[in-house]
């Protein structure tokens, strides 16, 4: 048995998981996320903000104490799509490598998209490929697995490994930065329709890349979609367990989306599951969602809480 830290960077997130790792199976000791927004303004600058790179750093300090009280002996610390748009990145570098002591891993989008995959699917994919039958808990791959970040969503097509992938710039944080700038109001028809074209404009060239109709089960990950899966079904306070491989039909998913794009900042901060960091965010993140089940055609998507940081997980003990 290993146990092993891994740890998330993304645009709005960082997050850690501290896990046993005994062949094939994988134990959380400990889950962790904090909005720090590392994103910050990247899209207009394309550079990390002192004060977004203080932030992340400060929630990392206290994820190093854990993960030096938990005695885990291997670390893996990955960051995505902010950080690879920075032109100033190696300040983000020098920094982690002095808290946690390790080289912080910059991934490609391809590489994302492929950890968000082992990551959703390992406990998904459970018989052999070549006889099609439905996994123990009724989704046929292969599986189409979308992961919404803060600045960019990442598609991966495949069964029990990735056979095709593609990473686009539309994330909750990006599209928010670009149309909603702040705004705490609902957005105006025409801001609506101009996040829904920057959507599809990438769902095309994702189209493009992926041959999408071959998925026959749709898998989607990370904050915005676990939200509104909370919120579909009807939590009080957000719960992973309840969450974790809940089925939300297609038609539930624009009801919120359109719902939320409707709301002041007030009223989306007032529901039991949105946790404080995404109340500003949560529109642009779930109207992202809409449009992928409206442009793919799929009934349902299957909400998996795990994701990259199970995928960083079940790599870190290897070189």
């Amino acid at each position: 048995m290993t146990r092993v830290a891994a740890i998330d960077c993304g645009t709005n997130s960082v997050r850690l998981l501290i896990a046993d790792l005994d062949g094939g199976v994988l134990t959380d000791v400990e889950r962790r996320m904090e909005i720090v927004r590392l994103g910050q303004g990247v899209d207009r600058t394309g550079r990390l903000a002192p004060e977004a790179l203080e932030r992340t750093f400060a929630a990392m300090r206290g994820y190093a104490d854990l993960v030096a009280r938990h005695g885990a002996s291997a670390v893996r610390v990955v960051a995505t799509s902010a950080t690879r748009d920075a032109a100033n990145r190696e300040d983000f570098v020098t920094g982690v490598r002095e808290i946690f002591g390790v080289e912080p891993e910059v991934i490609t989008g391809s590489e994302e998209a492929e950890l968000s995959f082992t990551g959703a699917t390992r406990d998904l994919v459970r018989l052999s490929p070549e006889t099609g039958l439905p996994t123990p808990d009724g989704t046929r791959p292969p599986y189409l697995v979308f992961d919404i970040g803060g600045g960019s969503t990442e598609f991966v097509l495949g069964t029990t490994h990735v056979e095709a992938a593609i990473s686009v710039d539309i994330g909750c944080v990006r599209l928010t930065e670009r149309h909603l700038r702040g705004s705490v109001a609902p957005p105006s028809a025409e801001v609506v329709e101009a996040i829904t074209a920057d959507i599809d404009d990438a769902l095309d060239r994702v189209a493009e890349k992926i041959p999408v109709e071959r998925a026959l089960t749709l898998v989607g990950l990370a904050g915005s979609v676990t939200t509104v899966a909370g919120i579909a079904l009807d939590l009080p306070e957000y719960d992973p367990g309840k969450i974790h491989h809940s089925r939300i039909p297609a038609n539930r998913a624009h009801d919120i989306s359109r719902r939320l794009l409707g709301m002041t900042h007030e009223e989306r901060a007032a529901i039991g599951v949105m946790h404080p960091g995404r109340v500003d965010v949560i529109g642009a993140g779930s109207l992202i969602l809409d449009r992928i089940l409206r442009r793919y055609g799929f009934d349902e998507v299957v909400v998996s809480e795990h994701d990259i940081l199970d995928g960083i997980a079940w790599l870190a003990s290897k070189p």
